[in-house]
């Protein structure tokens, strides 16, 4: 380490590929699944649904969080019932699903409402990080991936494990029966791959989730920290 004078010992840890390959959890995945709509007829909606059920039939325990009732950020207290059973189904969530309508361009407020509420950290708890993450979104006109693209960077900025596949809906009107079901078709087909694909990911990070995150950054603070505490009385006689 003569070469590296900027690294610190205390924090260095060696990448350790033995470290991958600990006993794996037997429950069933946990997903949780966010739309950004609030219409009756929400072809995001929709397609969340379309999601739920493959998910279940790859083995997985799902929740679903309505957004009716939601406050704005900043316009309630996090001890608001929509805010704290959003976090609360975050916290239990191993993986998640975000599927957005694009207006305008962008995700919806909707969307971006719920994810302004969840926090990057609960006192010690981080609620996102190392959670897998598919994206979704559904658009009325022609195929679009703004809103993809706009949830794939807040995916990384909540500290996520964002998969590379995902799924656009273009003119969704046409993509869904009366009844709400998707009709078969090749965009249907990507719901598939981008579902099985988030299982995938789910069973391979879910259990080492703290060892993929666990950062030379944080221990180094950490290590300060713990020196400066342990100074700190011969720093006050």
């Amino acid at each position: 380490m003569s070469d590296l004078p900027n690294l610190d010992p205390r924090a260095l840890q060696l990448p350790d590929p033995a470290a991958l390959a600990g006993p794996r959890s037997a429950h069933p995945p946990r997903i949780l699944l966010l739309y950004g709509s609030l219409r009756e007829r929400s072809y995001s909606r929709f397609l969340t649904l379309e999601a739920e059920r493959l998910l279940r039939l790859f083995g997985c325990e799902t929740r679903i969080f309505h957004a009716h009732g939601l406050p704005l950020p900043d316009d309630a207290e996090a001890s608001h019932p929509k805010v704290a059973e959003l976090r609360q189904a975050c916290l239990w969530s191993e993986g998640q699903v975000w599927c957005s309508p694009e207006r305008h361009g962008a995700m919806t407020a909707v969307m971006k409402a719920q994810i302004d509420w969840i926090p990057l950290s609960l006192g010690a708890i981080r609620p996102t990080q190392g959670r897998t993450l598919a994206l979704m979104q559904v658009s009325g006109g022609s195929q679009s991936f703004n809103a993809l693209n706009q949830m794939r960077v807040l995916g990384r900025w909540m500290r996520m494990v964002t998969i590379p596949n995902q799924s656009s809906v273009p003119k969704a009107y046409a993509e869904f029966d009366e009844a709400g079901r998707m009709r078969a078709s090749p965009l249907y087909d990507r719901v598939v791959d981008v579902m099985e694909e988030l299982v995938k990911f789910t069973h391979l990070t879910r259990d080492v989730s703290a060892h993929l995150t666990d950062r030379y950054s944080e221990r180094k603070e950490a290590a300060a920290a713990a020196e400066a505490r342990l100074n700190l009385p011969s720093a006050v006689r």
